[in-house]
């Protein structure tokens, strides 16, 4: 039962790793036919860091907020923009005058005249520059802030396709072991099988002690099966991860051990800043003043230069094209000074909903660093446990090895029952069991403190 129960945990570990490469989900760049692919950690790594759809997605926002800064700075450049006009009067316009308004002493009779001539064109360039303006020089100063926060968001997200890559890849390295003991245990059954088979055959053994071999093997064998299916299903979760086609070949090259858990892990030193999310956190909090900033600013003047340089030209036909005709002049320049006086409070709101969002991002902050803490210490305190957890169920597969070959040994000398054999090999597979659970859970406690301290 127990035998069964750690199998059972270790397909819901791996279910629910699998989940997280799904959720992740890679995009797919390969070429079409199957290939076979022999890759490292590192080298998987890198393909989920290329080809992950995630870290894609990441990339392109901190592509879109480039192009955002773009558009920031071009507010205080100068605007310049270009007009042509032309006007056909259907109908021209009139103006009332007196008939005989330049008749002295004539009586006033009313009059309609049109000075206006049937086509009108003008052409002209504009220009407006902003002189002085609180909220474009604020959102200047935040630019290379608010890249830093799209690169630190990419960051987190690598990190976290980082963590699940190595979860599945080292649980891939662990079930292969399991496979190799299996076999082997299915091997020295399958010999110990035969030979009671020959025994019973001369009478010195009971139908019995083959029927229990049988029901061992058995075990064995879907044993394997279940370990083979939990190894083809972190394979696939592992190309999602790396964005490969599910039909290519994926060949495991790196290799674990009981000493490599124990390397690099000296080191107990960490800061905050290590962590990614803290680092996103703090630029968030950066932002926010910016916001702050950026609402008080306006209720300032703003100051802008405005020139206009234009040319004018009426026909009564339609000759514009005709350049001995005259074109008529217009130039200006001028400055203006816009003075917020009222705005029905919604600035006085929108300062107010800034400070309380930075007075909330502040206190996130000091609470991820309890939880930053809380975890440092829960994985330190994990992983030491799971270092131990390994030793001894090292030792106690070892016992379990030699209890099962000094109980064949008194078998085949006529000193001891099928029963003790199968008895031994239950307990062996139980403790074979154990610790490969227990490797596989220490695997997954370095990578949470490496995680933790910002270190993975």
């Amino acid at each position: 039962m127990k035998d069964k129960k750690t199998f059972y945990m270790s397909k819901r570990i791996l279910s629910r790793l699998i989940m997280a490469a799904l959720l992740m989900n890679g995009t797919i760049d390969y070429a079409k036919a199957q290939s076979i692919h022999a890759i490292t950690v590192q080298d998987a790594l890198e393909l989920a860091k290329k080809n992950n759809i995630a870290v894609k997605t990441a990339r392109t926002n901190l592509q879109i907020q480039e192009q955002t800064n773009k558009a920031l700075t071009a507010d205080a450049l100068p605007e310049v923009s270009g007009t042509i006009t032309t006007t056909a009067y259907l109908q021209l316009p009139v103006s009332i005058i007196p008939k005989d308004a330049f008749a002295p002493g004539q009586p006033a009779e009313a009059h309609a005249v049109s000075f206006t001539p049937k086509y009108n064109a003008t052409s002209g360039v504009t220009l407006k520059q902003a002189l002085f303006d609180g909220q474009v020089f604020v959102g200047l100063q935040a630019r290379s802030t608010a890249i830093d926060m799209a690169r630190s968001t990419a960051e987190v997200t690598q990190e976290q396709i980082k963590a699940n890559v190595y979860k599945i890849y080292y649980q891939m390295l662990v079930g292969r072991r399991l496979i190799q003991t299996i076999d082997a245990n299915i091997d020295r059954v399958e010999k110990l099988l035969n030979d009671t088979r020959e025994i019973f055959k001369q009478g010195f053994a009971e139908k019995l002690d083959v029927d229990r071999l049988e029901v061992t093997m058995t075990n064995l064998r879907t044993d394997k099966v279940k370990v083979v299916n939990q190894l083809d299903a972190g394979l696939l979760g592992l190309k999602f991860l790396m964005g490969m086609p599910l039909k290519d070949e994926l060949i495991l090259t790196d290799s674990i051990s009981d000493e490599s858990l124990k390397r690099d892990i000296l080191d107990t030193s960490f800061a905050y800043s290590d962590r990614k999310e803290y680092q996103q956190i703090g630029f968030v909090e950066k932002l926010r003043e910016y916001n702050v900033k950026r609402y008080k600013l306006s209720r300032i003047p703003t100051l802008s230069l405005n020139g206009t340089y234009s040319k004018n030209a009426q026909r009564n036909r339609f000759d514009f094209f005709d350049w001995d005709n005259p074109w008529y002049t217009t130039a200006l320049v001028g400055l203006r000074v816009n003075v917020p006086i009222f705005q029905g409070f919604a600035q006085t709101s929108r300062i107010r909903k800034a400070e309380y969002e930075l007075m909330q991002t502040k206190n996130l902050r000091e609470n991820l660093k309890l939880l930053i803490d809380n975890e440092v210490e829960t994985a330190r305190i994990n992983l030491r446990n799971a270092l131990l957890t390994v030793d001894f169920q090292r030792k106690n597969m070892t016992l379990a090895e030699s209890v099962y070959f000094t109980a064949v040994k008194k078998y085949e000398q006529g000193l001891g029952s099928n029963l003790e054999i199968t008895t031994a090999n239950t307990e062996l597979r139980t403790a074979q069991s154990n610790y490969y659970q227990s490797l596989y859970d220490a695997i997954i406690a370095k990578i949470d403190y490496f995680k933790s301290t910002g270190k993975l």
